[in-house]
């Protein structure tokens, strides 16, 4: 019985120094310019840029392949960042595109049919609800970033802007976000 602990705890050791050295042999760089620009983006993953979310947006124009004005949600506050972070020149939004103020979708609940499809539309998982059940928006989880509007069959998901307040309102950097105080 002793001898088979002493086998496996070997086992278990040399694999772990195994993996250890896996990971110190094959590990991957990130690009800290990325994790930069991807701090200044709003985080809405609304896709409005052209991208699949915030990081690959970032990604894209950390790598030079995607310009710093495509991102509606963080509007002109959004492009002078990324500018100052780059050192380019700031640029107008985008052709097409325009600056919106923070938003949160809200479900006129009685004429929700339950049809899921806002569900599977919300890329941040902010509505709750089952088939054929009344959904509700998690409004502190809702990133504004409107991909639940339109496949609502019933046009009950309307988009109301967020009145700042001490409670809404947050510091321009990301290290410094405040906390609600009950």
């Amino acid at each position: 019985m002793l001898n088979a602990i002493l086998v496996m705890a070997g086992i278990g050791l040399a694999l772990g120094g195994i993996l250890g050295w896996a990971a110190i042999r094959f590990r991957v760089q990130e690009d800290p310019l990325v994790d930069k620009i991807d701090a200044i983006l709003p985080q809405t993953q609304c896709g409005q840029c052209g991208y699949a979310g915030c990081r690959p947006y970032a990604e894209a124009i950390a790598k030079g392949e995607a310009d710093i004005n495509l991102c509606p949600p963080g509007g002109e506050d959004g492009i002078k960042r990324l500018a100052e972070l780059l050192g380019v020149d700031p640029k107008p939004l985008g052709e097409g595109l325009e600056s919106k103020p923070k938003s949160v979708a809200v479900i006129d609940e009685d004429a929700c049919i339950g049809c899921t499809l806002c569900i599977q539309a919300c890329p941040v998982d902010a509505i709750v609800g089952a088939a054929k059940q009344m959904h509700t928006i998690l409004p502190d989880q809702c990133t504004g970033c409107e991909l639940c509007v339109a496949p609502c069959p019933v046009d009950c998901i309307h988009m109301e802007v967020v009145k700042e307040d001490l409670n809404t309102w947050k510091w321009r950097y990301p290290i410094f976000h405040m906390k609600k105080v009950p």
